[in-house]
């Protein structure tokens, strides 16, 4: 079969860049692939056996579930498979991941990359900087699949715990009930699952962690917005006494290794908060299962090796479906499957850019500014600046404005009266001299005072005026920055990335690689 599938070329980032319906298609393609492996059956068309098609993997964060599973994924598929891992790979050697992809991706015809960071949002800038690359080079664009970047998302993991779930529940997707417990604030699989789980129609999500180890806020509130019903516990036994307790429980270790000196410090105590004991077995409800995305910590495993041996074993079962889960998703993205599927694709939000408005002609009027700012005969005058707001931030957004546009010129400021009404107030810059203003300036204003009035004078009047609101997004200025340093596009990390934000809600702003939200002012360096 031609590999022209419609996931030919696509990037699995993060769980939401395969819509629900191509979720259900990789859950039955699993499914159907597993049961004729199990019984026997023909399984050829599930491979791609072509050699010119290449997988590589690169681990840049020890793995070997993981690594492994996606290496005899694409021995099974029959492609030719390269593997750099954390021990032994040059990417540790200060080079630019960017040139060595694209240098890799030079080597061959069709590829796909699987990536394990501790960089997180690197396969969304890859899949970014890739693209024109391909174009330019007239060759398929690479796929790209995050394998767990930082503490941002495992998506694959997601998709063969989903899996596993559902596999349990006999393909009944009306309800779960699920418990995730652990190391919540670090556990990107855990994260994952404020989106994977809206798979089900109705879900409730027990989370169990103590106060230092509690999921972040973003993912809690993701939660809420996709509908779940989510109860915090702080410890196991608080969420056995509640007798409330789900069917199925998933279960994180306590990543040691990403904790600060101050938290290491409380981890005997942090660890028995959600380590289960033998004592609890009574009050587990009959048929549970319990998962793990394994590997767990040999010394002080959250769920103990006593369970092994009894049915609340999932995590066996559970760690075998990544096998087929992910030759799925290879198969996905080599355009080897597809070909039959019937649902909705994932569907890129479209971004309005009419966020800047020029008044119409019957608006404009000679302009009235208050006491302190001297009328301007040619010029410009910016105006409404944090209209409404207190005198203080007012302040701060005038100096915010001067200082990123660069506006060290002959000119006045001032915080005045607005007559939106008694006790408001607002900020105003008055420019003689200065005749033009850009596109991309009108641009960077909006992003730092929206909602303020931009006037162009001549001859002491207004010759155009424009109305700024919020932009959908940011991006190409030299003066912002995404603060998580964990980031791709954090400059220390020097890749050259194209620092954007997406407007979320209100005055936040979400980084486009590692999702991380930012209040509008902040991404600005100032």
């Amino acid at each position: 079969m031609e590999r022209t599938g419609p996931f030919k070329g696509r990037t699995i980032a993060v769980v939401n860049d395969l819509s629900l319906d191509e979720q259900h298609y990789l859950y039955a393609k699993a499914r159907e692939l597993k049961t004729l492996a199990k019984s026997g059956g023909d399984t050829s068309a599930f491979k791609i056996n072509d050699r010119d098609y290449q997988a590589y993997l690169i681990f840049m964060e020890d793995s070997t579930r993981t690594r492994e599973s996606f290496r005899n994924a694409a021995k099974f598929l029959g492609c030719r498979t390269n593997v750099f891992d954390s021990a032994t790979s040059s990417f540790n050697k200060n080079e630019s991941i960017t040139d060595a992809i694209k240098m890799l991706y030079g080597y061959s015809a069709d590829s796909c990359f699987i990536l394990r960071t501790k960089l997180e949002g690197v396969c969304r800038w890859l899949q970014t900087a890739l693209a024109s690359y391909a174009e330019t080079s007239g060759r398929p664009k690479p796929g790209f699949i995050n394998a767990g970047d930082g503490k941002h998302e495992h998506p694959t993991q997601e998709f063969l715990d989903e899996y596993s779930f559902l596999e349990q529940l006999g393909w009944d997707e009306s309800n779960i009930h699920i418990a995730l417990s652990g190391d919540l604030y670090h556990g990107r699989t855990v994260h994952s699952k404020a989106d994977g789980l809206r798979i089900f129609r109705n879900v409730k999500v027990d989370l169990v962690a103590p106060e230092l180890l509690s999921m972040p806020p973003y993912y809690m509130q993701k939660m809420v917005d996709n509908g779940f019903e989510v109860t915090a516990y702080e410890s196991l036994d608080e969420y056995l006494a509640s007798g409330k307790v789900a069917p199925i429980w998933y279960f994180t270790r306590l990543q040691l290794e990403r904790m600060g000196e101050s938290v290491l410090e409380k981890a005997p105590s942090l660890r028995k908060s959600v380590t289960f004991r033998k004592d609890m077995l009574g009050l587990v409800p009959e048929g549970a299962r319990f998962y793990h995305p394994l590997p767990r910590d040999r010394v002080n495993p959250t769920n103990p090796t006593f369970l092994d041996s009894l049915p609340l074993n999932g995590w066996d079962a559970q760690s075998e479906n990544g096998y087929w889960t992910r030759i799925i998703e290879i198969g996905m993205l080599s355009g080897l499957l597809g070909h039959d599927f019937e649902g909705e694709f994932a569907r890129q939000e479209e971004l309005s850019e009419n966020f800047i408005q020029e008044t119409t002609p019957a608006e404009h009027r000679k302009p009235e500014y208050k006491v302190g700012i001297k009328p301007v005969e040619e010029g410009i005058v910016i105006d409404h600046i944090a209209v409404g707001k207190p005198i203080e931030e007012i302040w701060s957004s005038i100096e915010a404005v001067r200082k990123i546009l660069k506006l060290n010129v002959r000119s006045s400021h001032g915080v005045y009266h607005s007559l939106r009404g008694e006790g408001e107030y607002k900020g105003i810059i008055s420019l003689p001299d200065i005749i033009s203003f850009g596109e991309k300036d009108l641009k960077k204003l909006a992003a730092i005072a929206p909602g303020c009035t931009l006037n162009l004078i001549r001859n002491s009047s207004v010759a155009r005026k424009y109305r700024l609101s919020m932009p959908p997004r940011i991006y190409g200025f030299g003066e912002i920055s995404c603060k998580n340093e964990n980031c791709i596009s954090h400059p220390s990390h020097s890749e050259g990335v194209v620092t954007e934000f997406v407007h979320k809600t209100g005055s936040t702003f979400i980084c486009k690689y590692c999702e991380r939200e930012h209040p509008y002012r902040d991404i600005w360096d100032i």
